[in-house]
């Protein structure tokens, strides 16, 4: 075996970055926990003893923490001054919850994943699923931190507008179902947005729905949604105007049975309007850092989930338009497009 060296120094570079990150997450997490990031963004250029008073913490904790951030590139340090501190992008990112590109709640989400580790390498001996509501409760509430920047930026803005006459429906008053709601974050953002139209939220965690309506309440916006325990393929309700899937139907393990469950509660002339990951349809289209985060969260959340329901299709979080449109259109749904995208996001519009 003949060894290129130079191929694999580079290869064991991409290695090396993957052990620093696999401790950096935690270290992100704990950033954010203990509001380090926020700290070092509100007080501007500081020491590790500055921070540290700052934020209540233990200052030889807080030296470390910034050391690793600073080589990592999270934190920027100041050799001269001898100060550590965030540059305008670094704080967007890790210190503002409203922020678009906000990421914490993404390393909140990979953390709470992977305490499955020991159980999801079973499932690999098995083949057996392992649903949503089966893993850490961190995972819940990191989901909807990471996803809830995204929509706050793009959902009443530039999705719903992409569809062919649903704003116009929804600001005269429109009945809506927003399905896998998990926490609640879509429906409260469009219940805030359309007073005039109705809402309700479905989602088959017992839990995610408990805490759904108490965010729908401190929003001033309860007594205009309802949250119910129901899944995809049995939420209640008929003539929909309007129908939304936000980031879950590849989770689902019988993704068409869902599909023709929608069509058969919307109105004639009704949407459904369907988040998912971004993906091309082969796999070749996908080897890049997207395709990296989204098949990795597939291969621990995703498709776990969807093998611990009936049918169990596994489609996947880098399904891609083509199986996506096959899904959907084995519902009875005659019209699907692709309305508009993100980096991270592919919204199509079906119609009946």
């Amino acid at each position: 075996m003949a060894i290129d060296m130079d191929k694999l120094h580079e290869f064991l570079g991409r290695a090396l970055v993957d052990f620093g990150a696999t401790f950096n997450a935690a270290l992100v997490r704990i950033g954010d926990k203990l509001g380090l990031y926020k700290g070092l963004a509100a007080g501007g250029p500081q020491t590790a003893g500055e921070l540290a008073k700052r934020t209540g913490t233990a200052e030889r904790y807080v030296r470390e923490w910034l050391s690793a951030q600073a080589a990592g590139g999270y934190v920027t340090y100041d050799a001269a001054a001898g100060k550590f501190h965030l540059t305008e992008e670094q704080a967007f990112a890790m210190a503002d919850d409203d922020s678009p590109a906000f990421m914490p709640g993404a390393f909140q989400v990979a953390l709470a994943a992977i305490k499955a580790e020991d159980a999801l390498t079973e499932r690999f001996k098995t083949g057996e699923g392992m649903g949503w509501h089966e893993h850490h409760a961190e995972l819940f509430v990191g989901t909807e931190r990471f996803f809830r920047p995204g929509y706050a930026a793009n959902l009443i803005t530039a999705w719903i507008p992409s569809l062919e006459g649903v704003d116009a429906k929804l600001k005269d008053g429109a009945r809506v179902a927003d399905v896998g709601c998990g926490l609640g974050a879509s429906t409260i953002l469009m219940a805030k947005s359309y007073p005039k139209s109705e809402f309700s939220g479905f989602d088959y965690h017992d839990k995610s729905i408990e805490t759904a309506k108490q965010r729908a309440h401190d929003a001033g916006v309860g007594g205009r949604i309802k949250f119910e325990v129901a899944s995809a393929k049995s939420f209640p309700g008929k003539d929909y105007d309007f129908v939304t899937f936000f980031d879950c139907l590849h989770d689902m393990g019988d993704p068409a049975g869902a599909s023709a469950h929608v069509h058969s509660r919307l109105k004639k002339d009704g949407t459904w309007m369907i988040v998912e990951p971004f993906a091309g349809d082969k796999l070749e289209d996908n080897l890049n850092p997207i395709g990296r985060a989204f098949y990795g969260a597939s291969t621990l959340l995703c498709t776990p989930a969807s093998l611990s329901q009936e049918v169990g299709l596994a489609l996947g979080a880098q399904a891609g338009e083509k199986r996506l449109r096959e899904v959907v259109s084995s519902g009875g749904f005659t019209r699907f497009r692709r309305a508009t995208q993100t980096p991270f996001n592919l919204v199509f519009e079906a119609r009946p």
